[in-house]
């Protein structure tokens, strides 16, 4: 069975999210394929994700293709672009109604296998702090996502760490202009140079 098979399958969370606000069953949404050109680390499906099947099909989609300058077409065609969050499921909700975080089990298991499926991207782009951390090590992790995305020069052309693009973020990204003003162009850039 191919892997991206084997992780839908996937049933190992099925009590944690039974227990959740959302009490919902696992639906893992891998979305990867060998030889992608860019691989997109995320943190894990929200629940538009967990109800479509389709990963960053909401408005957080929108803006992370804009600031790739990819179309919808390009995005989700996994010989170019790989979808590889933290957790391959949605998480749920806690009682106060936010984002669980990725379940560890699901990157202990999953992960190593799906790097070496994909093979090697030419780029590589780390959204939020679960997969900062896990990609670049504890100093990304206690640095936090601002300083660790400001920092983005230090591992470009290669990687770019970024903020989850959630509209969520608009304020954080009104308070850090360089973002858009230096950051972004050069990632549109690499994207193009990446892209047959």
């Amino acid at each position: 069975m191919p892997l991206p098979d084997d992780i839908r399958a996937c049933r190992l969370c099925a009590e944690r999210f039974a227990a959740t606000k959302t009490a919902h069953a696992p639906r893992p949404v891998p979305w990867f394929s060998p030889g992608a050109r860019i691989l997109i680390a995320g943190q894990a499906p929200g629940m538009r994700v967990h109800e479509t099947g389709i990963p960053f099909n909401d408005r957080s989609g929108d803006r992370l293709r804009d600031w790739l300058g990819l179309t919808r077409e390009q995005f989700y065609d996994t010989t170019l672009t790989a979808i590889l969050p933290m957790a391959f499921c949605f998480p749920g909700y806690s009682a106060a109604g936010s984002d669980l975080p990725p379940p560890k089990i699901c990157a202990e298991t999953w992960r190593a296998k799906s790097l070496s499926h994909i093979g090697p991207a030419p780029l590589t782009l780390l959204i939020g702090g679960y997969a900062q951390g896990w990609h670049l090590g504890p100093a990304a992790k206690k640095a936090g996502v601002t300083r660790t995305t400001a920092d983005w020069r230090r591992h470009a052309p290669t990687t770019f760490p970024l903020p989850h693009p959630s509209w969520r973020n608009t304020g954080w990204l009104k308070k850090n202009p360089w973002f858009e003003a230096e950051l972004l162009p050069a990632l549109k850039t690499r994207v193009a140079e990446v892209l047959p």
